[in-house]
């Protein structure tokens, strides 16, 4: 079944850039609204090399149509070389909320 609306997973290393990049995607209505997630460790072998860091991880909902574009933007804003971008679609929602993500990424 194909919806019409995600959630995108971004991790980034500090709550600056997380805010840069969800004030740019609102602001360019590519997404309803990006919820920030302080504080979470990642732990992850990169290039051969241990690593652990304390990330923040935004929660971007959009409509599935968006999501190419999320994904280039993001990668432009993004200070990682491979950002995790992840994209999870969304099956069912409370019918009000999902209007309101859909009006609020429409371009005017």
């Amino acid at each position: 079944m194909e919806t019409k609306f995600s959630i995108i997973l971004v991790s980034v290393e500090n709550f600056e850039n997380a805010l840069q990049i969800s004030r740019v995607l609102i602001h360019e209505k590519l997404a309803a609204c990006c919820s920030i997630v302080q504080n979470a460790t990642s732990i992850f072998e990169w290039n051969g090399k241990f690593t652990e860091r304390n990330e923040s991880i935004i929660i971007v909902k959009t409509t599935t149509e968006h999501i190419a574009e999320l994904f280039i933007r993001i990668k432009e804003l993004h200070p990682d070389s491979v950002p995790e971008i992840i994209s999870i679609p969304i099956e069912d929602g409370l019918p009000e909320y999902l209007k309101w993500v859909e009006e609020s990424t429409r371009n005017n």
